[in-house]
């Protein structure tokens, strides 16, 4: 069955869960990794947190962007001119505390028959997040990842995935194999029987994808979304 859960900028939420950032790096002038303390929190990949700066009401869902096996928990951040999380998020420092709580959600791979099957990962912008834990958690699967963004800056760190499996779809730039939206590659992509579908991303992408991907015959227990933003 397509699976589906969908986040939101704010949640009002009391936490009891600080842990410290270790590093803060950018990948371009407003999207950043936050690196942080994991201690004893135990998730799977797909899964998201909730998070927020120690002391502010207001928090946020992400997907946690790192392995399950590195011992420290990352998000990947994306600042939105008027949210009131993302902006506070990017003023932190190594040393600030986070108010974090979860692992939530069940977006997630099956672990049986892992390795013997194919899977293809739909993302929009940081809708890769999720994502990229699969990939770093599960090294092994068959995987290949369609990520549809603006220009190519916003390929965030692509050399974590083999580049003959990921394909970014730029909308604006000219500087990439595919020049246009994931909703425009998808046509003419072979669906192969019993292949995976993970989708990631807003809202209506993730509508358009899986319009294309029933109209191409693929059954909806081989869908599987969920809205990022």
């Amino acid at each position: 069955m397509t699976m589906e859960s969908t986040r939101s900028e704010t949640v009002s939420v009391k936490s009891d869960f600080r842990k410290k950032i270790r590093e803060i790096r950018f990948l371009t002038q407003n999207t950043f990794v936050i690196r942080f303390d994991r201690d004893n929190i135990q998730f799977s990949a797909g899964q998201h947190l909730i998070v927020g700066p120690e002391g502010h009401l207001n928090q946020r869902e992400y997907s946690i962007y790192s392995s399950e096996k590195s011992d420290y928990l990352e998000i990947l951040v994306k600042e939105v001119l008027d949210g009131n999380v993302s902006q506070q998020l990017k003023n932190l420092k190594p040393g600030d505390l986070l108010e974090v709580n979860g692992p939530f959600g069940s977006f997630r791979l099956e672990s049986y028959g892992m390795f013997s099957r194919k899977y293809m990962f739909i993302a929009t912008g940081t809708g890769i997040s999720p994502f990229h834990s699969f990939v770093t958690s599960y090294p092994g699967i068959d995987y290949t990842i369609l990520h549809g963004i603006r220009d190519i800056n916003e390929a965030y760190e692509k050399d974590d995935y083999d580049p003959a499996r990921y394909i970014p779809c730029v909308s604006k730039g000219k500087n990439s194999e595919y020049n246009g939206r994931v909703t425009s590659f998808l046509p003419d992509y072979n669906d192969e029987p019993d292949k995976l579908y993970y989708i990631c991303g807003n809202n209506n992408m993730i509508y358009d994808v899986c319009s294309i991907l029933r109209n191409k015959g693929v059954p909806a227990e081989r869908i599987f979304t969920e809205v990022y933003f």
